[in-house]
């Protein structure tokens, strides 16, 4: 067994197959059972409610981009939930950076969570805002 192998746990014949895969892989091989990380139809649904966001919204005086929006709604969401945000002196000494989780590194209800924590803000700060 050399090769990568990743079991989707959706039903009993795949548990068995992952339990065999794991009974016969060779010593020092790694097993991790975690959640899924996020889809395409989630992600989708993350970035066109970014992008109605950034078309109907402003922030400090003006509009911003998908990605700039994108940033400073997972950057409230870290805080609202307990993560850890950094504010850090940038490297090159000019300002400060931000320092965050990538949502490709979240999980599927963690980005339902941010989904909903966006819809709220939207709520309460977007004119005319449709809650997806």
């Amino acid at each position: 067994m050399s090769d990568k192998r990743i079991f989707r746990l959706v039903h009993a014949e795949d548990r068995r197959r992952a339990a065999q895969c794991v009974a016969e892989a060779p010593d020092g091989y790694v097993v991790t059972v975690a959640p899924p990380k996020r889809n395409l139809d989630i992600n989708a649904a993350l970035h066109a409610r970014l992008g109605e966001i950034a078309a109907r919204a402003e922030w400090a005086g003006r509009r911003w981009d998908t990605e700039t929006w994108k940033r400073l709604m997972v950057a409230a969401w870290s805080r609202a939930t307990g993560q850890h945000t950094l504010v850090l002196p940038a490297i090159d000494g000019h300002g400060v950076d931000i320092v965050f989780r990538r949502t490709s590194a979240m999980t599927q209800l963690e980005v339902f969570d941010l989904i909903e924590f966006i819809n709220a803000w939207a709520a309460e700060h977007v004119p005319e805002a449709v809650t997806a």
